[in-house]
């Protein structure tokens, strides 16, 4: 294992801040993950896996540890489902492609999500009606302060909408190392009502598709409005879809009864973040090298040289503009680091 100094993570993360670590190693094995954790001459330790969901706002003053375990093998099956195991460091769209290779569903509109699986739980993340947690049996995780590996069901992860235990109770306490997803072999349930996907499969002439086709769709759909990470930094959907309740939901309905929403209990109703955003104004517009992309407002980019201040700012703008105009409030999906 060797530590580098002063490494610069713009490769590391995608928005591509060009962030320094003032020490930096790759951790291959569980016990590289161990060994560096245990180096007391590094006091302060930074997880880096993907880099997909986060915007980084300074160099990093700590040693950081890139996650990249590998490997993917089934543990479980029957005739109808398989339990796979995902080692952290795995792409997640890759990871992805794999289950489709073999016919294994439930995880095809969560395709072409940018990001490693280690990081996936942490998010709860989720695309098109479908969320991680849907398809998710457990995790593992070693305890940053014994190395101990301990085994999270779904129901001690504490999912919620893009939450977990891991972002509250949780943060900064553990290193997810691998996890186990329970998915269809046959029979498999297609979720293809939300968002543009039937309009997508409609456009491609399929009338009865597989889970392939609804990945494929998405793939489509996603490229269409959503830019290349390699070629204009971006951490995704940099805001979560606000929730409301019944009274103020009513309150917005009216005064806006042209704006897209999901009804989504008796008492809640998610409004798209990217249409309040784009009411504002701020859809395509560019402020020095920051911006939001012309084809999806929720998107913050990073032109060229932009600094995760830079990001950080607009964010704020853009916030402050949603709550003005629409007394509604907006929050970063992405991890802020300060």
């Amino acid at each position: 294992m060797v530590i580098q100094q002063h490494k610069s993570l713009k490769e590391y993360n995608t928005f591509g801040i060009a962030a320094k670590a003032k020490y930096f190693c790759e951790i291959n094995t569980i016990e590289d993950l161990k060994s560096a954790l245990n180096l007391s001459q590094y006091p302060n330790k930074f997880i880096l896996s993907g880099g997909s969901n986060m915007l980084i706002t300074k160099d990093i003053d700590a040693l950081v540890l890139h996650i990249n375990l590998k490997g993917i093998e089934i543990v479980a099956e029957n005739k109808d489902r398989a339990t796979i195991k995902v080692m952290a460091g795995e792409n997640w769209h890759e990871m992805v492609l794999w289950t489709l290779s073999k016919d294994f569903g439930g995880l095809e509109n969560m395709s072409l999500i940018p990001g490693n699986t280690g990081t996936a739980p942490i998010q709860n993340i989720g695309a098109y009606g479908v969320e991680l947690k849907d398809c998710f049996v457990s995790c593992e995780a070693m305890n940053i302060a014994t190395q101990e590996i301990t085994t999270f069901s779904k129901e001690a992860c504490k999912f919620g909408y893009r939450d977990s235990f891991f972002k509250n109770k949780g943060k900064g306490q553990y290193v997810i190392t691998s996890v186990n997803f329970n998915l269809t072999k046959r029979n498999h349930t297609l979720n293809t009502g939300y968002g543009a996907i039937e309009t997508e499969l409609a456009n491609q002439k399929i009338d009865k598709p597989t889970i392939k086709d609804v990945s494929n769709a998405v793939i489509a759909i996603r490229k269409s409005k959503l830019p290349d990470p390699k070629e204009l930094g971006n951490s995704g959907s940099f805001f979560k879809n606000p929730i409301i309740d019944k009274e103020n939901f009513k309150s917005f309905n009216e005064k806006n009864p042209e704006a897209p929403f999901y009804k989504i209990s008796e008492d809640a109703y998610k409004i798209p973040a990217g249409w309040l955003i784009e009411q504002c104004g701020y859809k395509g517009k560019r402020f020095g090298d920051a911006g939001v992309h012309k084809n999806q407002a929720l998107v913050l980019v990073n032109y060229a040289n932009a600094t995760g201040e830079d990001i950080l700012k607009l964010a704020g703008e853009i916030m402050a503009s949603v709550k003005s105009k629409f007394d509604i409030t907006i929050s970063p999906e992405v991890n802020i680091i300060k």
